[in-house]
């Protein structure tokens, strides 16, 4: 790569093909520019490489397959003046030129005759190459060291779990240091969410009319103090209560008592550090954390674009610091001021504290070329390639525009006479409808946040009136609630768990995911996480061997003793004994231990025709499987005709519960179960009986009057139809709710999401054509 007639022959090092390319183009004569491809030396693979009695010496050894890549490597380091070792700016990155660096040096230090050095930039750009090569450093050892320590950590408790998985739940199972703990939070979480006990309650939402247009809802926030409030919600506890307040407010003239205006701001959000783009991403292009990483990397280290050649286009993706370099915040206002305006462009740039423990030695992840918009390269990149890029742009450019000017809007509307005392209302009632108006977008013109799924977005439009006007009642709304558990984990919401509890390190969440469902020990379904039978097994067995190693507070004060080591303020030797030790012991204890764990045999009806003994579901290495109970004398066993996901290791992989319902041929009670199309009924006599049916939904079909029942097609998308079919073949394919049309009175609405994603209800008499306005998002929001 270097040309021979320049003055000098120096060499960068770096560990990605598509890095040194980049770096050739800036760097040109003079440079040779290498790359290692990750790291060249690691523990062995097949034993421990850790000397416990000798303070957990290492024993490195070079990665198969980088011999040759080490040779090219000592050959150009022979004929280089100056050698420059530029990998990540991270842990991880520091111990491969500490690896390096030990291979390309004839001596055993690390930066020998000084000729070896060490460049760090968070942008692959000219004026940040230039500098770092301008101004070399060496190695950080308290990097490496703390890498290290991770690494020893994670080899001694993966060395130990693993061979014990083996021995007591099955072999091929591994288990990691901080995987462990993310499994662990999904399996309470399902435990939660199993526990749950739903309670009912209900809201009546009022549909009002002023002097001006538009028509608004607004919610029943208070009354008689006789009743109770859950979570700051308003609780009517149930539909008597709810008819009874309706007939004493349905026929009341209503006024607007009470108007209270707040203005309020709504500040940028802070340009991303690697735990919020994963977040983002995932919410708004439903990317996993590990795609999310990789797609940044490829932007960071440079992308083709036609006569450029080889441009990174962002800052370094794995940091936690909110830092902008100030030519970089100079550069966005310019842009701001010349395509949005004086008004959009704050007096001072905008600063984002970073939280204590956070280190700014990176920047924020942001674009580095102001002349690369997204738009304008879009040919250049692949369609992932864009949608990130131009996430990381419209969220950087908008965290340094001016903060959006909110004014909000509550209505406090009562009956203008006081209700009935004979009725529920003694006392008083009054409804609240709460909206915003923005007043000046500011960031919002370019990026808002993406949500979560138990957030809510704010409310609603509400028209120009005045205190003390008279409103008309146009419409009361009952409606049944259920208290839900709190929601699955996404990719998102887990992330944001993991840095809000300190388990592990933002560079480090993507792998924890990948892994933990490699592993089999959770899985996704429509992008929300639940654990497999084998998770919740070898979950419980770790919480009961090693309590310590999979306490949450645990993880994350172990995570700080790493920084610690990175700081130079603890010796790393003693973080390993400290969690060594206790591990040691409780492994030794746990090998002693006979027998194997498996989830508990669960009796069934089923009579083994080979012996005449009850059958019982058993669970093996590929899942739940009918066994005799009389093994193993008897080795009878049976395939269950349904498997599906277990939600408590004690209990059934499949969840039976009784219902109401009677078989129609045997007369046994019937029970809710879940198959590969959804919850069905079967009968409680299974094998003997093999009656089973749809679930109802409780609604009639309005053609011959049989239950509306729910289906699932074969691609797994749910529909409803008459019970009677093929005799009736009404169908619908939009969910059917309780409630009446309020426009011809028919038994039942419809309910879908728009374009926008608002809950529509609506008709499903196709000639009536009624479309409610009522949306669960709003209805949530009108408090």
């Amino acid at each position: 790569m270097n040309s021979s007639g320049s003055s000098h022959n120096d060499l960068v090092i770096v560990e990605s093909p598509a890095k040194a390319k980049t770096l050739h183009k800036i760097l040109g004569k003079g440079f040779a520019v290498k790359a290692s491809i990750g790291h060249i030396k690691d523990l062995p693979e097949k034993e421990l490489g850790v000397d416990v009695e000798s303070n957990f010496k290492p024993h490195y050894v070079v990665i198969p397959g980088k011999e040759k890549v080490i040779k090219e490597l000592k050959k150009a380091s022979k004929e280089a003046d100056k050698i420059f070792l530029a990998p990540d700016p991270d842990r991880e990155g520091e111990a491969i030129a500490w690896h390096i660096a030990y291979e390309i040096s004839n001596l055993k230090s690390q930066n020998s005759k000084g000729k070896i050095h060490r460049i760090t930039f968070n942008e692959i750009t000219e004026r940040a190459v230039r500098e770092a090569i301008k101004n070399p450093g060496r190695i950080d050892m308290n990097k490496v060291e703390a890498q290290q320590a991770r690494r020893i950590l994670d080899r001694l408790v993966g060395y130990g779990l693993s061979p014990l998985l083996w021995k007591k739940v099955r072999k091929g199972l591994s288990a990691g240091r901080v995987q462990s703990v993310a499994v662990k939070l999904i399996v309470d979480r399902e435990r939660e969410i199993r526990a749950f006990k739903p309670e009912e309650y209900w809201s009546i939402n009022a549909e009002f009319e002023g002097s001006k247009p538009p028509i608004f809802w607004a919610r029943l926030y208070k009354i008689d103090s006789r009743l109770q409030t859950i979570d700051s919600r308003f609780l009517i506890p149930n539909e008597n209560t709810a008819t009874a307040i309706v007939n004493d407010l349905k026929d009341r003239e209503f006024v607007l008592s009470k108007i209270e205006r707040k203005q309020r701001k709504r500040m940028p959000y802070p340009p991303f550090i690697t735990s919020t783009i994963q977040q983002e991403a995932a919410r708004r292009l439903r990317f996993p954390a590990k795609k999310t990483m990789m797609i940044a990397q490829q932007l960071y280290e440079g992308m083709e674009l036609a006569e450029e050649g080889s441009v990174g286009l962002i800052t370094y993706m794995r940091t936690d610091s909110f830092r902008v370099a100030p030519e970089a915040q100079e550069w966005a206002r310019e842009f701001i001021m010349r395509v949005y305006g004086r008004d959009y462009t704050p007096e001072k740039p905008p600063v984002y504290k970073t939280k204590g423990s956070v280190q700014d030695a990176h920047e924020a992840i942001r674009p580095t070329y102001p002349e690369k918009r997204p738009e304008d390269i879009k040919q250049f990149l692949s369609k992932d390639q864009y949608a990130l890029y131009t996430l990381i742009w419209n969220r950087f450019i908008s965290s340094q525009m001016a903060p959006a000017q909110l004014e909000q809007t509550t209505f406090i509307i009562t009956p203008l006479y006081p209700p009935l005392v004979r009725g529920e209302l003694k006392g008083g009632a009054e409804f609240k409808a709460s909206g915003t108006v923005v007043r000046f977008n500011g960031f919002m013109a370019l990026y808002t946040e993406g949500r979560d799924e138990a957030e809510e977005e704010e409310g609603l439009t509400l028209p120009a009136l005045k205190e003390g006007e008279i409103l008309t009642l146009l419409n009361l709304q009952p409606r049944q609630h259920f208290t839900q558990p709190s929601p699955r984990y996404t990719e998102a919401t887990l992330i944001k768990a993991l840095e809000e509890k300190g388990i592990g390190r933002p560079s480090t969440y993507a792998t924890i995911l990948f892994t933990i469902q490699e592993r089999k020990y959770v899985h996704k379904t429509d992008g929300k996480f639940s654990p497999t039978e084998l998770g919740i097994v070898v979950n419980d067995f770790l919480v009961e061997r090693f309590p310590e190693l999979i306490d949450v507070d645990f993880t994350a004060k172990m995570e700080d003793k790493l920084d610690r080591i990175e700081d130079g303020k603890i010796r790393w030797v003693k973080v390993v004994k400290d969690l060594y030790n206790p591990f040691s012991r409780d492994l030794t204890e746990a090998i002693k231990t006979a027998g194997r764990v498996r989830p508990k045999d669960i009796p069934t009806e089923t009579i083994c025709e080979m012996c005449g003994l009850p059958m019982v579901i058993r669970w093996g290495r590929h899942g739940r499987f009918l066994a005799c109970s009389g093994f193993p004398k008897c080795k009878n066993t049976k395939p269950l005709e349904s498997q599906q996901p277990a939600v408590n290791s004690q209990q059934s992989a499949i969840s039976n519960q009784q219902s109401n319902e009677i078989c129609d041929k045997c007369s046994s009670p019937m029970l809710i179960k879940s198959g590969r199309y959804g919850k069905f009924l079967a009968c409680s006599r299974y094998p003997e009986c093999k009656n089973t049916r749809p679930l109802s939904t409780g609604l009639r079909c309005p053609q011959d009057g049989g239950d509306i029942v729910e289906r699932r097609s074969r691609k797994g998308k749910p529909f409803w139809n008459c019970g009677n079919y093929p005799a009736c073949r009404f169908v619908l394919w939009n969910k059917p709710i309780p409630g009446k049309c309020l426009q011809c009175g028919a038994d039942f609405l419809l309910e879908k999401r728009d374009k926008a994603g608002k809950l529509i209800h609506f008709c499903h008499n196709k000639k009536c054509g009624y479309k409610g306005e009522v949306k669960e998002e709003v209805v949530g929001h009108l408090l």
